[in-house]
């Protein structure tokens, strides 16, 4: 089966919530309204370091209208937050370290009011030195943002003797990676609704990727227990990550019981943009050799991650990260290290890919410049220096799919690099100064949150008094078209319609915990919730009928509308009949874990998709122009849940990382966006993927797989990048190594007259 814009087949569906997204009636949490609401603004830090000498709120507070102004003083709990470490402050109460830093807050009656008591908050700052740069921010010299130093977290593996493996290598690549600082560009900017009930309970409506992790932590800061606290997570207008954290909700709740009046925050794009998480940028250093057959032997890397200010998840990305520079490949002698360290510059976090899309680019940018040293077909190599099936980066034991192997054959099947191999890609016989390349890339992505970190799932089947079979997860809509794959899972699973379902997700009042919706998780914790839900759930439903029809079970079977006749498939009784009948209530409900591999590193997983990658570029040589003529994508990740989406989410990553790779960078000097608006920052339009885009989903699974599907909401975003770079150095004949952006011509032209023989450019640049 090859998934294209064309592809159309019995399993294709309109989604349910489809209509009203592209009609625009859908209502995204920050669209809610409430009677008596107020209008929140948060006042952030103009220095991106400075000491705070003093903040005064009186003449704010004063003004009529306003009606709450609260710093640090005013938080009843922790005064910070975050989901693994907790040390970001909800306002600061001496220093600055971030021009997104929060020191106060206000809430009035209307937006302009807001805007008003904002500037009447005096605060006096003495700006502080500044620590822009990574590798600067690890000297011995470095001005300390923090009491424990400049680094979060350091991560390394090691194994054989790399210093001795290099000396008896035929061929070593020594490069510098470099990566930028991305936006996740979404289109609902953070914000959310904040309602105190009668009842001294505090409803949150704020967009998040988990509805109980911010329970958690708004609990914390608050200091109420849990249960006092409703989070409403979806649906969401995008997030890709990005609002994996806290962002508007401290702010939000701690406004709201300060006013008992329900509060609105909704971030500007300007705002969203200083204040929101951005794509970690990343340094990474590879030394790689090979033997005189062309297998790995020798591997180093040093990777220097600029997390900003706090910790958010930069361990857990560079972690990430570590495990994904060893990748698929079999090397006897490994040497990685990597540190995640603090700066003054913009928040860095969560993002589709995580740690992976950095590594990636890197690992196979030496995978072909060791092919070719080597005189080898890149791909060949690939296959040459493939990992036993089985065998993790860190040598842990993981699940086995043989996806790997598939993967790497089915790059055969891609019909514009067969064209490249019969007849070999040059200039355009009417604009010879536009050249061809084809690239590819390979890769091995894993899915879940890693051994040793808590990964919660679970989920609830149950027939509601309306006759309703009821569908509860703690997962979140945010595009990715979870309701869609649910639905058509409990369609095929059940044998039941559309209207027989009801899906609730997205609510800690009315859902179970069953973990966040992040790591590509989602899909594949449904599905084995389903698994063990789906007969104690079918065995009691068909129970039931028995004793409300007088038949027995083993007659009947779950169907369209009701329970029918197994034989001849007659509808017995209306779902809606059967639930008026019952006594006590049908309803199953499964708690469990996420697979981790045996093993005692940390973040290591067990569950990995893997992907082959082609694509064919045109580069002008006059401008340096880049376009993406074509994608190929090989997918291994089990069984297809939703065809429809399953396509949806390899283009929607690949086009994030077309951004990635050709056209997006938030620009910060000295700790300050250049970059404030989408005005200066260029996302990829329809019209840069207008190219053709197939799919192959490689579906088989061992028979004794129990894992089901894999996930695949990130793994299309991850190896574009590196098979852009393959095939503009085909056509163009220089490496790349440093992903960027130009924003004039002046710049542009600089760029391309370095394009001379016998030097490297090191940059793409791309106008669109």
């Amino acid at each position: 089966m090859l998934l294209n814009r064309q592809s159309s087949g019995a399993r294709w569906r309109i989604r349910p919530d489809g209509p009203d997204k592209v009609t625009g009636r859908l209502e995204y949490l920050t669209d809610m309204t409430a009677p008596g609401m107020l209008y929140g603004l948060v006042l952030r830090s103009p220095h991106s370091h400075a000491r705070i000498v003093s903040i005064s709120t009186s003449r704010a507070k004063r003004l009529p209208g306003v009606h709450a102004v609260v710093t640090h003083e005013d938080v009843p709990g922790l005064n910070r937050y975050g989901i693994a470490r907790q040390d970001q402050p909800v306002f600061c109460e001496d220093r600055v370290r971030y021009v997104g830093d929060a020191v106060a807050a206000v809430a009035a009656e209307s937006p302009e009011l807001a805007e008003l008591a904002l500037a009447m908050i005096e605060a006096e700052y003495e700006p502080l030195p500044i620590v822009d740069d990574p590798e600067q921010a690890l000297a011995p010299d470095a001005p300390q943002l923090h009491p424990d130093g400049n680094v979060l977290h350091r991560s390394e593996y090691k194994t054989g003797d790399a210093d001795e493996a290099f000396a008896s290598c035929l061929y070593i690549v020594e490069e510098t990676y470099r990566t930028p600082r991305q936006m996740h560009a979404y289109m609902e900017t953070e914000g959310g609704l904040f309602v105190p009930e009668p009842d001294g309970r505090l409803t949150v409506y704020a967009p998040t990727q988990h509805g109980f992790m911010d329970r958690l932590q708004l609990s914390r800061i608050l200091a109420v227990p849990e249960q006092r606290i409703r989070v409403v997570s979806s649906p969401i207008g995008g997030s890709f990550g990005g609002k994996d954290e806290l962002n508007v909700q401290p702010y939000g709740a701690l406004l709201a019981m300060a006013t008992g009046r329900p509060v609105k925050l909704h971030h500007s794009r300007r705002e969203s943009v200083r204040a929101g998480l951005k794509r970690h940028p990343m340094i990474i250093r590879m030394k790689t050799g090979t033997d005189r057959d062309g297998r790995l032997i020798a591997h180093r890397v040093r990777i220097v991650a600029d997390t900003g200010p706090y910790a958010t998840l930069g361990a857990e990305v560079l972690n990430f990260a570590m495990e994904h520079v060893i990748g698929p490949y079999a090397m006897a002698h490994i040497d990685a290290e990597g540190v995640s360290v603090f700066t003054n510059n913009g928040m860095s976090g969560e993002f589709r890919g995580f740690g992976g899309n950095q590594a990636i680019f890197a690992l196979e940018g030496q995978m072909d410049r060791l092919a070719e040293r080597h005189g080898m077909d890149p791909w060949v190599f690939r296959r040459l220096n493939l990992r036993e099936d089985g065998i993790g980066p860190f040598g842990q034991p993981i699940a086995r799919t043989g996806g790997a192997e598939k993967v790497w054959a089915a790059l055969a099947d891609c019909p514009f690099r067969q064209e490249a191999a019969e007849a070999p890609l040059s200039g355009n016989g009417r604009a010879p100064w536009l050249k061809t390349g084809v690239g590819a890339a390979f890769v091995m992505h894993g899915a879940g949150l890693g051994y040793g970190i808590p990964d919660p799932a679970g989920g609830r089947l149950s027939l509601r008094e309306d006759g309703r079979i009821e569908a509860a997860f703690g997962y979140e809509e945010f595009g990715q078209g979870l309701i869609a794959t649910l639905e058509q899972m409990l369609i095929e699973q059940l044998g039941v319609m559309p209207g027989d379902i009801r899906i609730v997700i997205g609510d800690t009042d009315a859902v179970p915990d069953s973990g966040s919706s992040t790591a590509s998780r989602a899909t594949s914790m449904m599905w084995q919730a389903l698994q063990n839900m789906k007969g104690p759930f079918i065995s009691r439903l068909l129970a039931a009928a028995e004793q409300a029809v007088k038949l027995p079970a083993s007659r009947l079977r779950p169907g369209p509308g009701g329970v029918r006749d197994r034989e001849d498939g007659r509808l017995v009784i209306a779902y809606a009949d059967l639930a008026a009948s019952l006594t006590e209530p049908v309803v199953c409900e499964t708690r469990f874990h996420y697979p981790t591999a045996p093993t005692d590193r940390v973040g290591a997983h067990y569950l990995y998709s893997y992907a082959a990658v082609a694509v064919k570029v045109e580069v002008d040589g006059l401008t340096g122009r880049v376009r993406v003529l074509d994608q190929f994508h090989a997918v291994a990740a089990g069984p297809v849940m939703n065809p429809q989406g399953y396509l949806g989410q390899i283009e929607g990553g690949s086009s994030m990382a077309y951004g990635f790779t050709l056209t997006e960078e938030a620009l910060m000097e000295r700790g300050q966006y250049v970059t404030r608006n989408f005005d200066t920052y260029l996302i990829p339009t329809a019209a840069d993927l207008s190219g053709s885009f197939a799919v192959l989903p490689i579906e088989d699974l061992p028979e004794d797989d129990a894992h089901g599907p894999r996930g695949i909401g990130e793994i299309g975003s991850v190896g574009l990048a590196p098979a852009i770079a393959a095939a503009v150095r085909q056509a163009a004949r220089h490496d790349v190594t440093f992903i960027t952006v130009h924003g004039n011509d002046e710049m542009l032209r600089a760029a391309v007259a370095e394009k001379r023989p016998g030097m490297r450019i090191l940059a793409v640049t791309v106008l669109t």
